[in-house]
């Protein structure tokens, strides 16, 4: 803000972020192998272990979701980090720091709660769908109504130590013979209640209810892949796990989410939901940058292999990203653009 201290200022800064970045360019960046060699290390998964057919194949819409069954499993942690308070639920509830602000904000969660519920404010929309899939290389095949959907996915291409694999999520899925599934959840009646807010000028409350439906959201997408594993799919239809362990991932199978680095391409999207038909079943739809509304949404794919694991694909180089507009069908510019965050 300085008139005379202000040009010396910036210039100083400017220098000394370049010699920051010279210093320290390539150190910490693990070479690559090349999409050849990646893929002569992909995961090996054992197939005689892969879950049968689903007892309930097809899509299954849910119009309405009973949100008292999704408060059951809310997991509390993100909720406070979301209010930037440090630390798990519920040891977070008596934090010597900052408990008595973590106490009073769960007090003012669960009143809302109350009255989102008794009030039916909100409605849980979702949609969930298994399919007939098999693999061909780095893309999933499904066979969905309308013939054939190819899912590219990417590769590991950092260059691993001995006994590591460079995963992708194709090698979840067997060559022949196997499933996939897919999904969407969205809460859905948010608006109003924030425009009184905003009228009211009340920021507490419009913040609390934003974070109270994603936390549905998201419990939503928990309690569906539940449901699925034990009821739609069914491989593991005696499962009896408790919440803590549900948030822990302590089950057989995966669903990542495009976007997330398991699969970084959120543009992906738009063949989900056509696979789903989440805009006609859920009233979910997305935006041109593949964001969803409502924004309190979760989607993604359902793994069933017990060997399903989450990784991030991380750096990818220029031979990948060829090869993925390649099998994705568009130009190489497009996919520089939905790829950035992960080029070389």
């Amino acid at each position: 803000m300085s008139d005379t201290q202000r040009d010396d200022f910036v210039t100083k800064t400017a220098a000394d972020y370049d010699a920051v970045r010279k210093a320290r360019e390539g150190k910490g960046q693990n070479e690559l192998a090349t999409i050849e060699e990646a893929r002569a290390n992909a995961f090996v998964a054992d197939f005689a272990l892969k879950p049968g057919a689903p007892k309930q194949p097809g899509i299954h819409v849910f119009t309405d979701w009973p949100l008292d069954d999704l408060r059951e499993i809310i997991d509390w942690t993100p909720f406070f980090r979301a209010w930037e308070l440090a630390g798990n639920y519920p040891a977070i509830l008596d934090d010597a720091v900052v408990g008595e602000s973590a106490r009073s904000l769960f007090a003012d969660a669960q009143k809302m709660l109350d009255q989102i519920i008794a009030e039916k404010w909100l409605t849980a929309k979702g949609v969930a769908a298994l399919w007939p899939a098999h693999a061909e290389g780095d893309d999933v095949i499904v066979e969905a109504e309308g013939g054939e959907v190819r899912l590219p996915f990417l590769r590991q291409q950092i260059r691993k130590r001995e006994g590591r694999a460079n995963m992708c999520l194709a090698d979840f899925v067997a060559p022949v013979d196997d499933w996939l599934g897919g999904f969407a959840v969205g809460i859905h009646g948010i608006e109003p209640h924030i425009a009184r807010f905003k009228a009211d000028h009340d920021d507490y409350r419009d913040i609390l209810l934003k974070a109270l439906a994603d936390r549905l959201a998201e419990a939503f997408a928990e309690r569906l892949h539940l449901h699925v594993r034990t009821t739609l799919w069914g491989y593991a239809e005696g499962e009896q796990l408790t919440n803590e362990a549900l948030i822990k991932e302590q089950y057989r199978g995966i669903r990542p989410a495009p976007g997330y680095p398991a699969c970084p391409d959120h543009s992906q999207k738009p063949i989900l939901f056509d696979l789903l038909k989440a805009g006609e079943v859920t009233g979910i739809t997305l935006t041109e940058s593949f964001a969803m509304l409502p924004t309190a949404a979760v989607s993604g794919f359902y793994f069933g292999h017990p060997e399903a694991s989450y990784f991030g694909v991380a750096r990818i180089g220029r031979d990948q990203l060829e090869d993925y507009a390649a099998r994705r069908g568009i130009d190489l510019a497009t996919a520089e653009r939905w790829l950035r965050p992960n080029l070389d």
